[in-house]
């Protein structure tokens, strides 16, 4: 294996440097495979006459990268090949759902071949999220993270003492925010974002004139999922519904033999109350659209089929967004577009 290496003993590139590439390099070839056992530093420092510690920084290089690990009395070996790519990324969803990959497989199309991403879901959960980001801990050139977890009685927490820290552990150059910020988080940092509140407040002002023709508006806002949601929400909405005096009502779920009443606007979060309540309208016979009104929040591909009003987020932007800015490396605040979509 060491035949495989090269060390150019007039470059001006430090020797370590020149450790780090060449095995990076024989990765990328094929030539070095996972689980592959490399030379010890005492077999590499004799080959190529250098010292031990100028051996011992590359591998330690490569270790908090996690392109090899060390087994004691054993050795060291090759534990991961997919991380040799130009930019290397970590990607942090708190829940798999069609609007999450959206912004997910934007941001794959948009930061293109260069480079390579690793997808992992953390379920709302703060420790699989805190576990995820220790044992990647130094892996990757960034780090793009959303933000929504879960407390014991399933409320929507952005953050906790030890997300902040763990989080703050990243170095700023490296980390990349979206969708959720209240992290009070400052400095040149990447943050990609919506404002829960100000959003659904202002797309309910762009669909003012059709909420009107109704008599009631609806908001089913669960309480308690499993994947909750920010309260933001919740303020957001009363806000709109006092301002512009809308008579309203505020729900956790659409109940089965719910009474639906003729002139009612509902506005859905979960898919799971948006297909219950579209089939209670059917058993009833009243007419979507005409009868009793359906907005859903967060637009999905179904949705846009089903042709069902909306208001949403653009998914796509925010992910091409994050994607752009870290491949011409810049910093700062992106507010993403949320908007009224009639359909």
């Amino acid at each position: 294996m060491l035949k495989l290496l090269k060390i150019d003993e007039d470059s001006r590139i430090p020797k370590y440097k020149q450790i780090v590439d060449s095995i990076l390099y024989n990765i990328g070839n094929g030539n070095l495979k996972i689980n592959e056992k490399i030379p010890s530093i005492n077999s590499f420092s004799e080959e190529f006459y250098m010292s031990r510690d100028t051996v011992e920084k590359a591998y330690n290089i490569l270790k908090e990268r996690k392109i090899i690990s060390s087994i004691r009395g054993k050795g060291y070996y090759i534990t991961r090949t997919k991380l040799v790519a130009k930019v290397n990324i970590l990607f942090l969803l708190n829940k798999l759902s069609a609007y999450k990959m959206k912004t997910y497989n934007s941001f794959i199309n948009t930061v293109g071949a260069n480079a390579h991403t690793d997808l992992h879901i953390y379920h709302c959960d703060e420790s699989l999220f805190l576990n995820l980001l220790d044992k990647f801990e130094g892996a990757y050139d960034y780090y793009v993270i959303t933000t929504h977890f879960k407390s014991k009685d399933l409320q929507h927490i952005s953050f906790t003492d030890d997300v902040n820290k763990a989080i703050k552990k990243i170095p700023k150059e490296k980390l990349v925010i979206m969708d959720n910020i209240k992290l009070g988080m400052d400095g040149e940092i990447i943050k990609i974002y919506q404002d829960f509140e100000n959003d659904i407040y202002n797309a309910l002002i762009e669909g003012l004139p059709k909420i009107q023709t109704y008599k009631k508006l609806i908001l089913v806002y669960p309480e308690k999922a499993v994947y909750p949601y920010p309260r933001r929400i919740l303020h957001g909405f009363r806000k709109f519904c006092v301002e512009n005096k809308i008579n309203f009502e505020i729900l956790d779920e659409v109940y089965d033999d719910m009474i639906i009443k003729k002139g009612d606007l509902f506005i859905t979060i979960e898919e799971s109350d948006l297909v219950n309540l579209v089939k209670q309208i059917r058993d009833e016979e009243y007419v979507l659209g005409k009868d009793i009104g359906i907005i859903s929040y967060n637009d999905t591909p179904l949705k846009e089929l089903l042709g069902i009003t909306v208001i949403s987020t653009d998914f796509n932007k925010m992910g091409a967004t994050a994607a752009s800015m870290i491949l011409n490396n810049e910093k700062g605040e992106v507010k993403i577009p949320f908007n009224f979509i009639d359909r």
